[in-house]
């Protein structure tokens, strides 16, 4: 891929854009918004931080840059409160960390309109100075998301509700989750959308959104019924994978009702809904955007639908599985920040349908038309995706895939589908584990890239695996494993190698016998 990338658009808040979108953190989750480090002496920059300054330079027209005020009064016992409340979710207690609804206000002497955060919970009280300026970032990045089209909308009489998702990345690598339901406010006459949206660090997409229907519920009696519900949620603990954990809530006229919440047993994919993908895209199709990104190329997908953005984006990374993409990943791009697509390094961006001309222009991308009216899928593309996996293994794939039609519940249908993608890369990479050398104890491993690539038997499997070692994505992947102490490795994608290699040594042993 390279690196020339015409730019048709030009627009305040590019400068310095490349440092401020091209990386993400290594780590297991998916962020939206990537976080990067500044060598600017003062300033501790974070994805939100950097992200409020460019929103900002975007309204205003200007390119200041935003510096952080450091704490000018030390914690007191009301901080360390906070802080201790904090720690608690994080570490799995709390299923959010807040709910905001998002409301969209007229600006003043303007018939534009403006998101503006209208109902908290719970309040953030106690903090200190610099605390309340990240938050208030923090909610400003959220009224963002929430209405991404931007600022111009009319009142509606009738808006069919939405549910999506997006990821907020902090410069710690931490992550929050932002859920968001859309829907209509009560009231008559035209009056615009409003979007409640829960802030967690936790990655469930379905429970949250049997949350939402609650909250919804609860809305159309009276805002006041939300409190003691998502007060009790807050104080429930976050069920282990399987377990369900259930939430007694009153309601006037119908008692006392008792929610369940079941995480899926399957944690690693409790985000994703893979229904959404195959709803979209034919399985070829799917074939083709999962090799573009398996080589770390730019990949932009387009829809009217938030919720399909979101969910489409989120199963495609989830077909990486182990590997984690590793660079800019914004499910739903806001219009404001439309000039991503410019970025000339790796991406995975949802753009909205009404954008599409501000995309089609740049080169060495594939733009995926999720549209049910579409004309053609790709709109844009290299030409050789189709070239880009083994074509034996394309058609393993495509039989694995073939036995969906069979799941019954949501559940499996997640399972045979990460399991067909899950079996390529056993059958393509799962032997990198012979090829990692441990010296002595407590030093790191060395892993053997040649030797690795020239076992494999396939010159067409070889030559993809020539490529793929070459991705952020591998290479994380083997440092972690050279960090790691040599002895059996944990997981599922060693439990499928295991498998694998066992049947390998069965088959062999037939092949003798006869």
């Amino acid at each position: 891929m390279t690196d020339a990338v015409t730019r048709r658009r030009k627009g305040p808040g590019l400068t310095n854009f490349r440092s401020r979108w091209s990386e993400q953190p290594k780590g297991n989750h998916i962020p939206d918004v990537a976080a990067k480090h500044s060598d600017d002496e003062g300033e501790r920059p974070g994805a939100l931080k950097r992200f409020s300054a460019m929103w900002s330079s975007f309204r205003r027209g200007k390119r200041d840059r935003v510096k952080d005020t450091e704490p000018t009064e030390p914690l007191g016992p009301m901080v360390a409160n906070e802080t201790s409340r904090q720690h608690r979710y994080v570490s799995g207690q709390y299923f959010f960390e807040y709910l905001v609804v998002v409301s969209l206000k007229k600006a003043k002497g303007s018939s534009s309109y403006e998101p503006q955060i209208t109902y908290q919970f719970p309040k953030r009280d106690g903090m200190a100075r610099f605390q309340k300026e990240e938050e208030e970032k923090t909610l400003k990045a959220i009224t963002l998301f929430c209405f991404p089209e931007g600022i111009n909308w009319a009142p509606l009489t009738e808006y069919h509700s939405e549910t999506f998702s997006f990821v907020l990345t902090e410069i710690d690598g931490s992550r929050r989750n932002g859920y968001c339901r859309r829907l209509l406010p009560g009231g008559q006459g035209a009056r615009p959308p409003e979007a409640y949206c829960i802030i967690s660090s936790l990655a469930c997409f379905g429970l949250f959104s049997k949350i939402f229907d609650e909250v919804e519920k609860r809305r159309q009696i009276s805002m006041a019924m939300i409190y003691p519900f998502m007060q009790k949620l807050r104080e429930a603990p976050f069920p282990a994978p399987g377990n369900t954990v259930e939430i007694k809530s009153f309601i006037p006229e119908s008692g006392t009702e008792i929610i369940s919440l079941t995480r899926p047993l399957d944690s690693w994919l409790e985000h994703v809904n893979f229904a959404t993908l195959f709803r979209c895209l034919k399985d070829e199709e799917v074939l083709l955007v999962f090799a573009a990104a398996v080589l770390e190329r730019r990949i932009v997908f387009i829809a009217d639908e938030l919720g399909t953005l979101s969910q489409v984006i989120h199963a495609v990374t989830a077909l990486l599985y182990p590997f984690t993409w590793q660079h800019t990943f914004i499910s739903i791009v806001p219009e404001i920040l439309i000039d991503v697509v410019m970025a000339p390094t790796p991406y995975l961006l949802g753009v909205q349908k009404h954008l599409l001309d501000l995309v089609t222009d740049q080169s060495d991308l594939l733009v995926v038309d999720l549209s049910v009216d579409n004309e053609e899928t790709f709109i844009v593309s290299i030409g050789d995706e189709s070239s880009i996996l083994p074509p034996k293994l394309q058609s393993e794939i495509l039989e694995a895939l073939s036995h969906r039609q069979e799941a019954p519940s949501v559940e499996e249908l997640n399972r045979v589908v990460s399991e067909a993608f899950l079996h390529f890369f056993v059958k393509t990479v799962g032997h990198y584990a012979s090829y990692v050398k441990y010296g002595r104890a407590g030093e790191p491993g060395v892993f053997e890239k040649r030797s690795f690539y020239k076992a494999i038997e396939s010159k067409t499997t070889r030559h993809f695996v020539k490529k793929f070692i070459q991705t952020q994505m591998f290479d994380l992947f083997i440092q972690e494993v050279e960090q790691q102490h040599p002895g059996p490795q944990q997981g599922i994608f060693h439990t499928k190698i295991l498998e694998y290699q066992e049947k390998k040594k069965r088959d062999k042993a037939k092949k003798h016998k006869l």
